[in-house]
C-alpha cells in the first residue's frame, strides 16, 4: 500500500515527510548498536500471524496480572517486551532490509509504546536492556505517524529509550546512535551525544568517522525540520482561510491505518 499522493499541496507534504523519514529509517539499517545492527531486531520477523500467536497470549496472561497488581515494573517491562515480540512477528523484512510494517504489527507497536511509557512511570531506573528494544521500535512508529507532531514526539520517545542505553552501556555505538535519532527533534542533545561517542573513539580516523556520518544525519534532520516548518505555516494560512479552497484538510500525512501507508507499512 502506498501513500495516496493525489491532492496538489497535501500530497506533496506527504511525499517530503515520508521521504524524510524514509531516509531516517533507512540509515539505522547502517547503525549498530552494542554489537548488532538495528535491522536484526527485525530479521525474524515472517509477517505471520501465528508467529505472534505466543507473544500476544503471554501479553494477554500478563495483562490480566496487572489488573491483580496494576503499576508492577517487572510486569509491564514483560508486557513491553511481548508485545514488541508480537509487532516485530508481523513484519517483513525485505531483501533490501526494508521493513514491511503490517497493520497488526503497528497496532502491537502502539501497544508496546503505551505499557513502555507506564513502565517508566512506575521504575525510577528503567531496564537498558528493555530500552534497546524500545528505541528502534519507536522509531518505526515515527515512520507511520499520521502528522509531523505526532512524528516528532515518537522520535523523543526513541532518543529518550536510547539515552538510558547510552548511559547504561556507554559506547561509540550507543552514543552515535542517540545523536542520530536525537538529530531530527534534540539538537542540543544530539551534539552531546556526538561529543560523548568522540570522547569513546579509538583514534582521530574513528573520531572524524563519526563527524562524517553524524554531520549526514544532521544534514536530513535540518531538511525534516524546514518542511515541518513550511508545511505549519501553510496550515496556519489554511486555518485563516477558512481551511482553504474547497475547505481541504490541512497539510499532514495520511493515516497508514486507514488503509494508506508508505514504504514501510504493509498489508
Amino acid at each position: 500500500m502506498l501513500f495516496d499522493l493525489r491532492g496538489g499541496r497535501r500530497g506533496k507534504v506527504v511525499k517530503v515527510v515520508y521521504a524524510t523519514l524514509a531516509v531516517l529509517m533507512g540509515l539505522s539499517l547502517f547503525l549498530v548498536i552494542g554489537g548488532f545492527n538495528i535491522a536484526e531486531l527485525f530479521e525474524s520477523s515472517n509477517s505471520s500471524g501465528e508467529a505472534a500467536k505466543p507473544y500476544e497470549e503471554q501479553a494477554e496472561r500478563l495483562e490480566a496480572e496487572l489488573k491483580k497488581t496494576p503499576a508492577e515494573p517487572k510486569l509491564l517491562s514483560s508486557l513491553t517486551r511481548a508485545q514488541i515480540g508480537a509487532g516485530n512477528a508481523q513484519v517483513t523484512v525485505e531483501p533490501n532490509g526494508e521493513r514491511l510494517v503490517s497493520t497488526d504489527a503497528a497496532q502491537e507497536y502502539q501497544k508496546a509504546y503505551q505499557s513502555w511509557t507506564e513502565y517508566l512511570k512506575a521504575t525510577p531506573e528503567p531496564d537498558a536492556g528493555l530500552a534497546l528494544l524500545v528505541a528502534p521500535m519507536l522509531l518505526q512508529l515515527a515512520e507511520l505517524s499520521t502528522t509531523y507532531a505526532q512524528a516528532d514526539t515518537r522520535i523523543d520517545s526513541s532518543s529518550e529509550a536510547q539515552l538510558i542505553v547510552a548511559e547504561d552501556r556507554p559506547s561509540v555505538n550507543a552514543w552515535t546512535t542517540l545523536a542520530f535519532y536525537s538529530y531530527f527533534t534534540n539538537p542540543q542533545l544530539a551534539e552531546k551525544a556526538r561529543a560523548e561517542a568522540k570522547k569513546l573513539a579509538a583514534g582521530k580516523s574513528e573520531r572524524e568517522a563519526i563527524d562524517k556520518q553524524l554531520d549526514e544525519f544532521k544534514k536530513n534532520a535540518n531538511n525534516y525540520r524546514s518542511e515541518k516548518a513550511k508545511a505549519e505555516k501553510a496550515e496556519k494560512e489554511a486555518a485563516k482561510a477558512g481551511g482553504g479552497a474547497g475547505g481541504s484538510t490541512p497539510p499532514g500525512l495520511e493515516n497508514p491505518l486507514g488503509g494508506l501507508g508508505g514504504g514501510g507499512l504493509g498489508e
